[in-house]
C-alpha cells in the first residue's frame, strides 16, 4: 500500500474542524479507497453520507467520519479554525522539509 503523509481530522462528535488532527503517515490501499491510519481502516465516502460532519473516510468499525486530504503549506489545513495538528515523530522529518518548500514523499512529480 502507498505511504502518504497526510493531514487527518477526526470530524464525528466535534464542531465544525474542533476535532483532533494529525499530520501523520498514513496507508493507502492499491485502489486508494480505504486507508489505514492509527490501526484503524477508513473507507472513502461520496455523496451525502457524511455531509454534516465533512468527511470524506468513515472508520469501517465505529462509524466514525475523517476529513483526509493532502497537507498545505501554508498550515491553513482546517478551513474554519485555526488549531494546530500533532505532528507525528514518523511524519515530522518530511513534514518539515515540505514547509520550507520541499516534495512530500511519493508527490515529487505533484
Amino acid at each position: 500500500m502507498p505511504d502518504r503523509i497526510m493531514f487527518v481530522q477526526l470530524k464525528t462528535g466535534y464542531d465544525t474542524d474542533a476535532g483532533p488532527s494529525w499530520i501523520a503517515r498514513v496507508s493507502f490501499s492499491k485502489s486508494w479507497s480505504t486507508v489505514s491510519f492509527h490501526g484503524r481502516t477508513l473507507r472513502r465516502v461520496t455523496g451525502t453520507a457524511y455531509a454534516n460532519h465533512d468527511a470524506n473516510f468513515v472508520d469501517v468499525d465505529s462509524g466514525e467520519g475523517y476529513w483526509i486530504s493532502g497537507p498545505k503549506r501554508d498550515q491553513t489545513d482546517t478551513r474554519y479554525r485555526h488549531g494546530r495538528p500533532t505532528i507525528e515523530e514518523d511524519a515530522r522529518a518530511a513534514y518539515e522539509a515540505f514547509l520550507r518548500g520541499g516534495a512530500l514523499p511519493g508527490r515529487e512529480r505533484g
